[in-house]
């Protein structure tokens, strides 16, 4: 009798929820590594990009870099990513501008929500990663976030070293055993 084989996920691959029960996978891009050290991340978001096709092209490539990335609300009720640097495509007859901002697709509900949220709780847009989903499209991570004072991120910084020396020494002590 046959077993069914069981493949591990690559580690640049991960699980994203879709709606009640519904997951797929996708492959991470860019992340924004910055984000995580100097916001409070509050909640995320995921959403489609309209791009041109030069630059899904690099994206596919890993060619994107989301250092300095935030979303904005513009007058129409659109959200626009600015920022977000997708090098030129270099096979491409039509190349696009690397550094302009890209419109951001969501559901008006959607919209309406996280417009209130911002307005209200003076939360900022960052954009937290880049990946293609499973479908073959891009898609960007969204993150409402809160500015950390200097004092929150030696907080972190000594919780992680504190977590680092627990391990190493719980590792240690099973070595010895």
């Amino acid at each position: 009798m046959l077993k069914p084989v069981q493949k591990s996920i690559p580690p640049d691959i991960f699980l994203v929820s879709k709606g009640v029960g519904m997951t797929e996978k996708a492959r991470t891009v860019a992340r924004n590594r910055r984000a995580r050290h100097d916001y409070h991340i509050l909640e995320s978001i995921e959403m489609g990009l309209v791009l041109a096709g030069s630059e899904i092209k690099s994206i596919r490539a890993g060619k994107v870099s989301l250092v300095g990335a935030y979303a904005q609300f513009d007058d129409n009720l659109e959200l626009w990513v600015h920022g977000m640097h997708i090098a030129e495509y270099p096979e491409a007859r039509d190349n696009h501008e690397p550094d302009r901002r890209r419109k951001l697709l969501a559901h008006t509900k959607e919209l309406r929500k996280i417009r209130r949220k911002v307005e209200e709780k003076g939360i900022t847009l960052v954009a937290l990663d880049v990946h293609i989903s499973e479908g073959g499209r891009a898609k960007i991570q969204i993150g409402l976030c809160k500015g950390k004072t200097k004092y929150d991120k030696r907080s972190d910084i000594a919780d992680r070293d504190n977590q680092r020396r627990m391990d190493a020494a719980m590792k240690h002590s099973l070595r010895e055993q």
